[in-house]
This record gives C-alpha cells, sequence and structure tokens, in this order.
C-alpha cells in the first residue's frame, strides 16, 4: 500500500502573492529574466511543491505552451484511449463489443474508414460538427483504432443522468423595469434557451407567452424513444426556473427569463438516464441550427462522471465548440458535497462542468428568505477542484485540478412546473406542492444543482437581451464580478459567489457594443468612464461584489477586468488551457490579460489552503471543517473520498449524492436516493431529487406549503 503524506505536514510550506501584469509586462525580457533568477529560490520551491502534489500539470502546461501546444490539447505523448475503457476492453473476451465515443483531428483517412466498415465495427451516429462518431466494436480492437494519427481520443459510450421567492432573491425583478431599448424591461424576449434534459409538459401555463401561444418553438427526441414530453419530471421542473411565466400563483413562482424561446432537446429518458451519445447527438444538432432558433444559451442539468480530462471528452469538447461558435452553455456541479456520514466532499464536480469554458453553478440555500444575508452553499452542491485527468505513455495521471464551480445560484426546494404523472413524483408523493388542481397549472419541489442551472441559464438570456454583443466570456465574466461572495465558504464550494442578476445586467449595459472586429489589449471596455458601484441591495439587504474572476487553477481580481478590454473575453480562447504562470503573468500565446489585474498563484497545497493574496476565500480555507482525511483519500490535489463511503475509480460512483439506506433522511438537504451502487459509471438511482429537510423534525406541512393557485392568470409578470 502507498503511504500517502499527511494534510498537515506541509502546512505553511511556501506562499505566493498576486503580483500586479503591468509591473512585469513592461519590462524587458533580459529584465525579466534578471527578476525571475532574483526569485529562484522561491520558484524552485513553489515548483517542487507543485509537481509532487499536482501530478505535474502546471509543468504540462507550461511545456505545452512553450512547444506550440494550442489550447485544449495535450502533449502528443498522452494516451489516447479514456482510462476506463481500457479496463474495460481487456477485461472482455475479444468477441465482445463495446460502444465508444471517437473523436477526431482531422480528416478520416481510406485506412480508419475501411477498418469502420469491417471486422464487426458499426458505425451508429455521426456527429458532423463535432468531428465524433459513435462507434460498438469489438474490444480487442479499440487500440487499433485509437492508433490512426487522426484519431484524438477514444472513449466509452458513458451514460448521463440529471441532476436533481427565486427571480426577487437572485436579483432579476430588480431588471424587469422599463427601459427605451426594453419598454417592457428584460424578460428574455428574442432569446432562444435550449434545454437538454427529460423533455417538456408543453400544455402546461408556464410556458405560455403573453398572449397564450407556446414559447415552446422546438421539439426533439435524442433518446429513441420518440416523444418530447416529460414522463420523467425533471425536464420541465427545469425549463420553467429559466423561463417560466408568472401566471400562476400571482407570480409566485416566476421563472428568470419569462419570455424567452424554449427549444427542448430530449436526451434523457423516462427514467431519467441518458447516454453521452445522445448528448453529442443534440449539442451537434444545436451547432447545426442555433441561428435558426437564435440559441445563445444552453442548460445542461445534466452529467456524467469527469473520468476524462475536459480536453479529451467528448461531452466536454462539443461544448467548448459551441462556446467558441457564441452559445453560453451552464452544467449543473453536481450533488456529491457530501458522503453519506453528512461530511464534505471535495473533488466531485461532474462532466460537463469539468469543462472551463461551460459556466459550471452549484446551488445554494435562500432557506426561503428574500433577503440574502442567510445564504449559504447547499450542503450536497459539489465541490471543486475537477478531477477529471488524462495519463500519459508512462501510465502517469496528470488531474486537471481546475477551480470549479464558477458560481452558485439558489437550489434548494425550489417550486417550479410539474409534468403530469411524472416518475418523481410517483416515487417520493412530498415532491408535489400541491399548488392547484389543475395539471396544467401545478407545480413541484426539487432541489440540487440542476435547479441552480437554469437559474443562470435564464440570467444569461437576460444579459444577453440587454447586450446581444456579449460574448459567452465576457458573460461569464459578468456573472462572477458582480457575484456575492457567501461568508463562511470557499471558493471550491462557491466559486466567485452567488448569482447577481441585478448587478451583472446593470454592469452588461455599460460593456460597448462597437469593439470592431480589433479588439487591442487594454482598449476600453466599457462605453463610460464612470464604474458602476460594486453594491446590489435586495430585500433591504446590501452587499459587495466578488469583483474577480475564476481562471482555470487561478483567481483574478481588479477593476480592470471591467475597465479595459480583456483577450479572453474573445472566442475561441480558453485562459486556463496552455497557461504558463512567471512572476504572476498569465500568458498564452501572447499576453491575454492587461495590465492593472491582479492574478492569485491559486495553488491548493496538501493541507487545503490556498496560496493568494487572501482574497480567494473568506476563511483561507479548503478542505477543512469536517472533511474526512483516510485510508482512502484521492491525494494529488488535497481532496478526501473519505473512508470508502464514496468510490471514485474508473468510471465507478457511488449513487449521484448521499446515500440514504433504507429511506432514511438524515439531515438537511439530503438526496433522496434508491440506495444503489452502481457500477461500470452507470448512474440510475433518482440521487438528484430532494428528500425534504423538514421531515427530519416531523413538519412537512410547514416546509412543503406554497401559494396556492386560483385558476386565473397573472399577466403582470
Amino acid at each position: 500500500m502507498k503511504t500517502r503524506t499527511p494534510i498537515s505536514s506541509l502546512h505553511g510550506t511556501a506562499s505566493l502573492k498576486g503580483i500586479m501584469v503591468s509591473e512585469i509586462i513592461s519590462r524587458p525580457k533580459s529584465q525579466r529574466s534578471r527578476f525571475r533568477r532574483s526569485r529562484a529560490i522561491t520558484w524552485l520551491t513553489c515548483l517542487s511543491l507543485l509537481v509532487s502534489l499536482c501530478g505535474g500539470i502546471m509543468v504540462t502546461s507550461s511545456a505545452g505552451a512553450k512547444s506550440g501546444q494550442k489550447d485544449g490539447q495535450k502533449p502528443k505523448q498522452a494516451r489516447r484511449v479514456s482510462s476506463d475503457l481500457i479496463e474495460k476492453a481487456h477485461g472482455r473476451k475479444s468477441s465482445d463489443t463495446v460502444k465508444v465515443i471517437l473523436q477526431l483531428d482531422d480528416t478520416m483517412s481510406d485506412g480508419l474508414s475501411t477498418l469502420l466498415q469491417s471486422n464487426g465495427i458499426r458505425v451508429r451516429k455521426s456527429f458532423n460538427n463535432l468531428k465524433a462518431h459513435a462507434i460498438e466494436m469489438p474490444a480487442d480492437l479499440v487500440e487499433t483504432v485509437a492508433s490512426f494519427p487522426e484519431v484524438s481520443y477514444v472513449s466509452l459510450d458513458r451514460p448521463t443522468q440529471s441532476m436533481g421567492h427565486l427571480s426577487l432573491s437572485m436579483g432579476a425583478d430588480a431588471v424587469r423595469s422599463p427601459t427605451l431599448s426594453n419598454p417592457n424591461g428584460l424578460d428574455g424576449t428574442g432569446i432562444g434557451i435550449a434545454v437538454m434534459d427529460s423533455g417538456m409538459f408543453q400544455s402546461h401555463v408556464d410556458f405560455l407567452d403573453k398572449n397564450g401561444n407556446s414559447r415552446i418553438v422546438f421539439n426533439k427526441d435524442f433518446t429513441g424513444e420518440n416523444r418530447t414530453d416529460d414522463p420523467y419530471g425533471h425536464g420541465s421542473h427545469v425549463s420553467s426556473i429559466a423561463a417560466g411565466n408568472g401566471r400562476i400563483s400571482n407570480s409566485a413562482y416566476l421563472g428568470i427569463a419569462p419570455n424567452a424561446k424554449l427549444i427542448n432537446l430530449r436526451v434523457l429518458n423516462s427514467q431519467g438516464t441518458g447516454t453521452a451519445s445522445s448528448t453529442l447527438a443534440a449539442l451537434d444538432w444545436v451547432m447545426a441550427n442555433k441561428a435558426i432558433y437564435n440559441i445563445r444559451v444552453v442548460n445542461m442539468s445534466l452529467g456524467t462522471p469527469a473520468i476524462d480530462s475536459y480536453r479529451d471528452d467528448p461531452i466536454c469538447r462539443a461544448v467548448r465548440r459551441l462556446v467558441n461558435a457564441g452559445v453560453v452553455v451552464v452544467a449543473a456541479a453536481g450533488n456529491n458535497g457530501k458522503n453519506s456520514a453528512g461530511q464534505k466532499v471535495y473533488g466531485m464536480i461532474h462532466c460537463p462542468g469539468n469543462e472551463p469554458s461551460a459556466i459550471t453553478v452549484g446551488a445554494s440555500n435562500t432557506f426561503a428568505t428574500n433577503s440574502r444575508v442567510d445564504d449559504g452553499v447547499a450542503t450536497y452542491s459539489s465541490r471543486g477542484p475537477t478531477r477529471s485527468s488524462w495519463t500519459d505513455v508512462d501510465g502517469v495521471r496528470h488531474y486537471d485540478g481546475l477551480m470549479k464551480p464558477d458560481i452558485v445560484a439558489a437550489g434548494n426546494k425550489i417550486i417550479a412546473a410539474q409534468s403530469p404523472d411524472n416518475a418523481l413524483v410517483r416515487q417520493n408523493p412530498l415532491l408535489d406542492a400541491n399548488i392547484s388542481i389543475f395539471p396544467a397549472r401545478d407545480q413541484m419541489y426539487l432541489s440540487g444543482s440542476s435547479m441552480a442551472a437554469p437559474a443562470v441559464a435564464g440570467a444569461a438570456a437576460l444579459l444577453l437581451q440587454a447586450n446581444p454583443s456579449l460574448t459567452p466570456n465576457m458573460v461569464k465574466a459578468l456573472l462572477m464580478y458582480t457575484a456575492q461572495p457567501l461568508s463562511g465558504f470557499n471558493t471550491l464550494e462557491q466559486g466567485a459567489g452567488e448569482l447577481n442578476i441585478e448587478g451583472a445586467v446593470r454592469l452588461a449595459r455599460m460593456v460597448k457594443t462597437t469593439f470592431g472586429n480589433t479588439k487591442p489589449v487594454g482598449a476600453a471596455f466599457l462605453n463610460t468612464t464612470v464604474l458602476p458601484n460594486p453594491q446590489t441591495t435586495i430585500s433591504g439587504h446590501t452587499f459587495s461584489w466578488s469583483q474577480g474572476i475564476l481562471l482555470g487553477q487561478h483567481w483574478a481580481r481588479g477593476s480592470s477586468l471591467i475597465k479595459k478590454y480583456q483577450p479572453f473575453y474573445a472566442l475561441g480562447t480558453i485562459v486556463s488551457d496552455g497557461v504558463i504562470i512567471s512572476d504572476g503573468v498569465i500568458i498564452s500565446d501572447g499576453v491575454i490579460i492587461s495590465d492593472g489585474v491582479i492574478i492569485s498563484d491559486g495553488v491548493i497545497i496538501s493541507d487545503g489552503v490556498i496560496i493568494s493574496d487572501g482574497v480567494i476565500t473568506s476563511d483561507g480555507v479548503i478542505a477543512s471543517d469536517g472533511t474526512i482525511v483516510s485510508d482512502s483519500i484521492l491525494s494529488s490535489l488535497g481532496l478526501t473520498m473519505s473512508d470508502g463511503s464514496l468510490v471514485f475509480h474508473m468510471g465507478t460512483i457511488v449513487s449521484d449524492g448521499v446515500l440514504i439506506s433504507d429511506g432514511t433522511i438524515v439531515s438537511d438537504g439530503v438526496i433522496a436516493s434508491d440506495g444503489t451502487i452502481v457500477s461500470d459509471g452507470t448512474i440510475v438511482s433518482d440521487a438528484f431529487v430532494l428528500a425534504q429537510s423538514a421531515a427530519v423534525n416531523g413538519d412537512l406541512t410547514a416546509a412543503l406549503t406554497g401559494e396556492v393557485d386560483t385558476g386565473i392568470d397573472c399577466l403582470s409578470y
């Protein structure tokens, strides 16, 4: 058994401060070299620490960048077959078949094309916009296929699964006031939100516009069940959080963007499960049809275990293609924030939440109040950093280690649209909020990052309505810059903080719309020289913005993030790829951050402390307050899986969330699960549904009381 360094043994070993970028950029190259040499001892110490703790992540990234490695690519010595596929292929007879996703970097050669038409190989689906194919092949041919030079990566066709007073508390109501450019206020008009989920109950009143017409403009099934309604119940709920209208119960359950168009892409079946290939098919469809429906936002309240590095994972790479094409992609972080004993767990962000170009959203708990003074991160919300990885030819695993989630939003006990006779309510009748006697108006409770993600998707739609010229990276930066840091929670729990739509929209309206094709580093970003007051007041509580953004493994702060155009705001740029850290400067194919921005090193050391200038977290600690450090610790980034309570080995996972045996409800925010431990990456439990915390106190009635619907439409939303 390997010995591991105790978490406390390296406490206080090294400390790096963020440095003003302008201080370094302004020096000639020779002076920068002398400056670096003068700090050689400090940097060698930190480099040693990084190599030992991070599995060589930073070293590899630097080497890759220096050799001309493009964003999103690994060094050439990386393996091109996922670890779980190798394990599965080697464990089977040569005649057995496996379902895989084949990704290409280049046009398919005649040799590979011939191979794929023989030897019992079947091409199930092709995703032409993504350069990927879903293939069924004999297990013993996997590495032969991977050996072709045009092949980028081969991985399993893994299963996916759903993740289990809102508009006021998130600041959306504050932007409803009419303006000259938006006479009806911001409500998402004209923006298309594609929801990849379990379908939509299309007759629900929540999905009508003010003229009584459906705002669901397109429906397509990718599951093979040939239906686009919502027998599972998850997709309708998610969709109405993003874009439900305020007709029911006097607008008590108003969505974030109540007049946005909805595109129903059904990728989860009647049991709430799907596959990577069906998800890729939907992403491929969005790429081909985004202009027709003005799809500017995609919501993915679903996930699969994040095994492969985001550089290899087919869903992550498809998400990146969409973001580079101008579409904001919002992903749920997951609901694995604690183990069965209720202790915190780190490093359980799901795919595609591990993709740096996506906006990854965790769940906050508003405790049913409009004021944000008591808000906190929900106990079940998955924490970072990302644990997806790639393996080199020597068998050494390299973890991505990105700081995620990016942001949190209300996700606990959210009341939203209920589809009739859905599986979730049948399995747990207490989820029925009993709001209305009319099926087309009824609502239900759900909790999880699945509910938080569509709140952010709706917010993105409002920002794009306010300023259509925003790029996805700008939307992400504005949401993080204006977020409210929640006291007592660290960056790996909350990202930049809690969603603040009022602040983000106010800032978005100030961003210039006339950049043109030339956007020099440091060009004026706003249409005014007067910076906004970095504070927002909601329900009488005033809070300050974070005034910073996450950059992969780093944190950046400073008003230059909004005063000056940053090159990574452009399409096709992801700051966390190919990053070189040198005296506080982030460089990737040239300088991508202007002067006046302070960059922290963002390194997570073994005792869980982030080395920074003190602005990363409120308490400065990552893995404390009850996190178990035990024999089954997954080290390298200081993460814990705790005493075998969670198994995370080659795709094996213990239901997505907290394992509850015998139907016992443990504590507040616990996820209801069927208790099934599933291997091979398959997740079949309904672990994303809230087991109402009030059951602990025996006070179900009070906890489940919502504002009853009279059946009379409210049209003043």
